[in-house]
């Protein structure tokens, strides 16, 4: 894929130490820019890489197909709502097998 910037740069993962949410958050600031629209954020960002695990690098706008909310009061709705979001595209590498 052609990314607008190095999946693994300073505006990516950063060396593959961010994955998922890490990589989202770090694209807001939390004093200023809520309340948050998902469609300005994803208007602004939508085309970024974001890595999910070793392997797998999606886009932002991949990722917020499956976001339910249309905007987000505060940083924790954010976190919470692109949780969800990720676990049901899973993009999820945290879920433990269960027996």
């Amino acid at each position: 894929m052609d990314w607008p910037h190095d999946p693994d740069g300073e505006q990516g993962s950063e060396g593959r130490r961010k994955y998922g949410h890490a990589v989202l958050a770090k694209k807001i600031d939390e004093d200023e820019d809520f309340p948050l629209s998902a469609a300005g954020y994803v208007d602004e960002f939508g085309d970024d890489p974001v890595r999910i695990d070793f392997e797998r690098v999606v886009s932002v706008s991949e990722i917020f197909d499956y976001v339910d909310q249309e905007e987000f009061e505060d940083f924790p709705d954010f976190h919470k709502a692109v949780g969800r979001a990720l676990r049901e595209a899973g993009y999820w590498p945290y879920e433990l097998e269960r027996a």
